[in-house]
Order: structure tokens, then C-alpha cells, then sequence
């Protein structure tokens, strides 16, 4: 008889969170059982689209997660889990992640793996130390032009990688189509005064443009490049978002042995003007994720002069289409799950980011630490 799952959540801090519980109410082996939020530092104003009030509720009333405590611990006291979503501030992750470890079920969050190297090892030894299992979701991972460019990367199409690109960013989390009822009932969007009641704008919950968008970047760098970065130098400011203290731009570079990354994140955006990518730069070629009618593809230029091709990216395996799908099979196999969402992988990427947020503090190029000595 196939195994039932069953599924909690914690934390509704990151909107990311109705994603992966829309994901997993898709499949039929999963049970939801309940699901609680951490207390924020500073209550939110509003309960607009988007904010923890507003996923809470979506927990509720669209996924129908049956019971809803005030305290996670409690909740993981009560209940057995096979799986935890936890979606908290990013500086809380090594928090909650030690509490569901403790309690013998496996743990899925949310891109960035948490707001330090620290947090992001303290996660990864609460789940060795309790048997149990850590993955990190990136809506990146799920990009089938992304993950064609890896492929191609490997199959020499560019030559040597030498330098990888990347740049995210909006206007900011809860900038489009954060609304809710005005005080005369129409339809309002969320004020600056409210964004910054948000843990979002807050530096001491984790928030900012660097840990929202370089993160990424950082995942994508270190997957594409083959190996562990070596040193990072940050830039960070707030230009546009005096509501509150995070920073809501940011610039990494990224020294590897044998290629640089470029990583940019923005809160200030009205339009890119360029591809975001990620632009991966050979010495024999170049390639750029980018949409063409839709459709994410690979634009791939070999040679100075030469015409660029346009490559459709792979169908993702049958029944390994989403990150919900990913964990259960991987749960139910054995199977490796894709590597950008192991523990260990997103140590090194945490790493880099660390490296950057360090360096943007001292003003000096920092060295990225090898995470690999320090969990064994």
C-alpha cells in the first residue's frame, strides 16, 4: 500500500510558501495536518496580498490545512510530520529548523538556504544529527532553460566558463498587486509605511535585495561553474526604501579559481533593460536564458560574428516537474534529488552570499569559507 505523507507548515513570513503548498496539495499521497506561524518582531499593519496574515489565511482556506496553532512547538509536540514547509523570516530558519529536525521529520524552505553561513550550518547539523533530511527550493531549479544550459555548458558548447552573470530585482517584495480593503472599502495598494512594518525591510529578520536576488545568483554561480568560490566583494545601499533599514540594492563579484560571477539585485526596478539571464560567458561562446514567446530558451552564440541559436529547454523528467514531486519521489526512491536543492550544495552558495554581506560591512574583499570542513 503506496505511503500517505503527512505535511506541516511553519512559518508564512515568505510568500514563496503558497507555491510550495500549492505543489504538494497537487499530489494525492500527500495529508495536510497543521500548520502554525512564528510570532514577528513587529505586528504587520495590513493584511494584504502577499503578507503572513494573507498566506496564513491561504493555508486555511485554500490548501484546507485542517488545524492551526499559535506556537510551532507546541505544534510539533502534538503532531507527527514526515515533512515540514518552513517559510519563516529568513534569520529564523536556523530556529525552526533545529525544532522540526529535533522532532524526526524531514524539512523544506525557501530560497535563500538563511541569512548567514551560521544559520544555514546550524540547520544542516540539526538534520544530521537527527537522521533526518534538508533541501532548499529554488524557483530557478524549475526553469527548464536553466537547467538546458547547464547541460550544453557541459557538452563544451561554449568552451571554458569563464564568467557567469546574473541580475534580479523588482520594485520590491509586496509592490504589485499587494492590496487591500482602504478605510472608505475600495481597493488599495499597500503603503510604504505598511511594506515597512514587514520583516522584509528589516536588516535584523533577514531582509534585503542582496539575500532576496543575489542568492540566486549565487546558486546558479556555483552550479554552473563546478566549483567553490574563493572570494566575494559586496556593495549594498538603500536608495528607494527609507520605510525601512535593509538594503533594496546590491552588487556581488565572485572570485572562483577559474571564472567570476557578476550577481546584481534590485528592489528599485521598473524594467531590466537587459536580459536578466543567467549569461554564461565561454571563450569559444556565449549563452543567455531568456524568453522568446513565453518560453524560456537558451540563446546560444558560438564564435565571434556568429548568428545566435535559440534551444528550447528539456521537458523536466516525467514526475520530477515540481519540487513537490522532486521530494516525494526522492522519499519514496531514494533517488538523488536535483543538486541545487541538497543541503550540502546550498551550504557553499550560503557561503558565497556570506561572503558578499561581510564585504559590503568591511569594504574589503572577503574569502568565502569552505563549508565542506565544517559539517563532517
Amino acid at each position: 500500500m503506496a505511503k500517505t505523507y503527512r505535511l506541516g507548515v511553519i512559518g508564512f513570513a515568505h510568500m514563496h510558501v503558497n507555491e510550495l503548498m500549492r505543489r504538494f496539495a497537487e499530489l494525492d499521497n500527500v495529508q495536510w495536518v497543521a500548520c502554525a506561524d512564528t510570532i514577528p518582531k513587529r505586528p504587520e499593519l495590513v493584511e494584504a496580498r502577499s503578507t503572513r496574515g494573507w498566506n496564513l489565511k491561504q493555508a486555511r482556506e485554500r490548501i484546507g490545512i485542517p488545524r492551526v496553532y499559535d506556537d510551532y512547538r507546541e505544534m510539533l509536540e502534538n503532531e507527527q510530520f514526515d515533512l515540514v514547509i518552513f517559510c519563516p523570516e529568513n534569520s529564523r530558519h536556523g530556529e525552526v529548523a533545529e525544532a522540526i529536525a529535533a522532532h524526526g521529520a524531514n524539512l523544506l524552505t525557501e530560497k535563500p538556504m538563511a541569512a548567514s553561513l551560521s544559520e544555514a550550518l546550524r540547520m544542516t547539523r540539526a538534520a544530521q544529527a537527527n537522521g533526518v533530511e534538508l533541501f532548499v527550493n529554488w524557483p530557478s531549479t524549475w526553469n527548464s532553460a536553466i537547467r538546458k544550459a547547464k547541460d550544453l555548458l557541459d557538452e563544451g558548447a561554449i568552451g571554458n566558463l569563464w564568467e557567469v552573470k546574473w541580475r534580479g530585482g523588482s520594485l520590491g517584495p509586496l509592490s504589485h498587486g499587494s492590496v487591500h480593503p482602504g478605510i472608505d472599502g475600495t481597493i488599495v495598494e499597500i503603503s510604504d509605511v505598511e511594506k515597512g512594518a514587514t520583516w522584509w525591510h528589516h536588516a535584523s529578520t533577514g531582509g534585503g535585495a542582496l539575500l532576496d536576488y543575489c542568492c540566486y545568483g549565487a546558486c546558479l554561480a556555483r552550479w554552473y561553474v563546478g566549483e567553490s568560490a574563493v572570494a566575494a566583494f559586496g556593495l549594498k545601499a538603500n536608495f528607494n526604501s527609507q520605510y525601512g533599514d535593509a538594503d533594496d540594492n546590491a552588487v556581488v563579484t565572485v572570485r572562483f579559481p577559474r571564472a567570476l560571477a557578476v550577481l546584481e539585485a534590485t528592489w528599485s526596478c521598473v524594467d531590466h533593460g537587459v536580459p536578466t539571464g543567467p549569461i554564461l560567458y565561454g571563450n569559444r561562446g556565449t549563452m543567455v536564458v531568456e524568453s522568446r514567446e513565453g518560453k524560456p530558451v537558451v540563446k546560444l552564440i558560438q564564435g565571434k560574428g556568429a548568428e545566435p541559436r535559440y534551444i528550447s529547454g528539456d521537458v523536466l523528467p516525467p514526475g520530477r516537474e515540481t519540487i513537490a514531486q522532486e521530494i516525494i519521489h526522492h522519499l519514496e526512491t531514494g533517488a538523488p534529488v536535483h543538486p541545487t536543492l541538497e543541503a550540502n550544495f546550498n551550504l557553499e552558495a550560503e557561503a558565497i552570499l556570506d561572503a558578499g554581506i561581510r564585504s559590503a560591512s568591511s569594504g574589503k574583499l572577503e574569502l568565502v569559507q569552505d563549508s565542506r570542513w565544517c559539517i563532517g
